[in-house]
C-alpha cells in the first residue's frame, strides 16, 4: 500500500469536474491526516478549491492559447516535491508534464494510449456510465487503500462563499431592487455543448409556468450564451443576468437561491453542492447521462427524453429530438409540488 504524505489532484477540466472532485481531499484528510493534499486546476475553477478546509494549496495550471506549457508547469509542480499524484482528468499533455516531474507514484487511467506516463493504473471505462463521475473518482484513491463508497446526500463538498462574492450579489440586489421576499428561481439554460439541451422553446414555458408562483428569476449563464438567455426573459420577474457574474459571485448568488434548473452543466453541481433543490434535464447518451453526470443530491427532480430509445447517441438524439419529448406540464407540477414542500419546511 502507498502511504501518501504530499499528493497533488489534477482536475484541470470544467466546473463541474471539480466540483465533483473535492470529496477526495476529504477522504485522503480522513485516512491519512498528516497528508498535504493541494489541487491542480484551471485558473478560471480556482475559486471552487479556495478555503476548503481538506485543501492545503492550490496550484493554477500556466497555458498558452489554452494549451498548458511544458516548462513552467513542470518547475511549479517539481518545486513542490510531490510524492503522489492522482490524474482525475487526463490528457496526454498533462501526462507527460506530470511523467517530466519525476512524482514517484503517479495514478491514472490504464486505458489511454499514454497510459504508460503513470505508474499505477486504474482501469475503469467512464464512458459506459456503470456508476456516478464522483465514485469512478473515489475509485482512483484504491492504490492508497481507501475504499469510499457513497450514496447520494452523503457527499461534503465544502463550498466556501467568498466575501467579495457576497457584496457583489447584495450589490446587485440593491442596485435592480429585487425582492428578497420573493423566492428566487435560478435557471441556466445552457450547457457549453457537454450534453444535448432542453429546447430553449419547452425552457420559456417553463419561465412562464414559474412565474404563476410569485419568485423572482434570474436567468443565468457566460457572456457568449447572453442571447439565448435573453430569449427566456417573460417580464419584468425574469432577469437575464448572463456575463455579469464572476464565479465566486455565482457561487455567492446560488446560495441565495431557492430553486435551481438547468441542463446538464457545472453550475448545477454547484448548486447541489449547496444542498440546494435541484431540477435537471439530461439526454440518455451514456457518456453525458444523468448516471454518470446527475447532481449527487438527495434534493433534485430529473428528467429525460421519454422516447423508447437503446444505444443513444448524440446524433441519433439530436436528429429525432429526444429532448422535446419531455413534458415540461409534468415538469411544472414536479416542482410545484417541491416548491410547496420547500414553503412548508421554511426553506425559503
Amino acid at each position: 500500500m502507498i502511504t501518501p504524505k504530499n499528493i497533488l489532484l489534477v482536475r484541470t477540466d470544467r466546473i463541474g469536474d471539480v466540483v465533483l472532485s473535492l470529496p477526495l481531499a476529504q477522504a485522503i484528510k480522513n485516512k491519512f491526516p498528516g497528508c498535504k493534499v493541494t489541487f491542480l486546476v484551471k485558473n478560471y475553477t480556482v475559486d471552487l478549491v479556495k478555503n476548503n478546509p481538506f485543501i492545503d494549496d492550490v496550484i493554477t495550471l500556466d497555458e498558452i492559447d489554452n494549451t498548458p506549457t511544458l516548462i513552467s508547469n513542470v518547475r511549479k509542480i517539481k518545486s513542490k516535491k510531490f510524492d503522489s499524484c492522482i490524474v482525475v482528468y487526463p490528457t496526454f499533455r498533462i501526462a507527460f508534464i506530470l511523467f517530466l516531474t519525476g512524482i514517484k507514484n503517479r495514478i491514472g487511467t490504464g486505458y489511454r494510449s499514454y497510459s504508460f506516463f503513470f505508474t499505477k493504473k486504474i482501469y475503469e471505462h467512464r464512458k459506459y456510465a456503470e456508476r456516478h463521475e464522483l465514485q469512478y473518482n473515489l475509485n482512483l484513491l484504491k492504490v492508497f487503500d481507501i475504499d469510499k463508497q457513497l450514496t447520494f446526500g452523503e457527499a461534503d463538498f465544502h463550498l466556501q462563499i467568498s466575501e467579495e462574492g457576497k457584496r457583489d450579489v447584495q450589490q446587485f440586489f440593491l442596485e435592480n431592487k429585487i425582492d428578497n421576499s420573493k423566492p428566487l428561481v435560478i435557471v441556466h439554460p445552457g450547457s457549453g455543448g457537454s450534453a444535448v439541451d432542453l429546447p430553449l422553446n419547452k425552457m420559456k414555458q417553463l419561465v412562464e409556468n414559474l412565474l404563476t408562483l410569485n419568485t423572482k428569476i434570474l436567468i443565468t449563464g457566460s457572456a457568449s450564451e447572453k442571447e439565448i438567455c435573453q430569449s427566456l426573459v417573460v417580464n419584468e420577474n425574469s432577469i437575464n443576468v448572463a456575463g455579469l457574474f464572476s464565479l465566486p459571485s455565482l457561487i455567492a448568488l446560488i446560495e441565495r437561491s431557492a430553486i435551481f434548473i438547468s441542463n446538464s452543466t457545472g453550475p448545477l453541481h454547484i448548486a447541489a453542492a449547496l444542498k440546494k433543490y435541484v431540477v435537471g434535464f439530461y439526454p440518455k447518451i451514456d457518456a453525458c447521462s444523468v448516471r454518470r453526470w446527475g447532481p449527487f443530491t438527495e434534493k433534485k427532480s430529473i428528467f429525460e427524453p421519454t422516447i423508447n430509445c437503446t444505444n443513444c447517441t448524440r446524433e441519433q438524439c439530436e436528429k429525432l429530438n429526444c429532448m422535446a419529448s419531455i413534458s415540461i406540464d409534468e415538469v411544472f407540477a414536479e416542482i410545484k409540488k417541491n416548491y410547496m414542500l420547500l414553503q412548508k419546511n421554511g426553506d425559503f
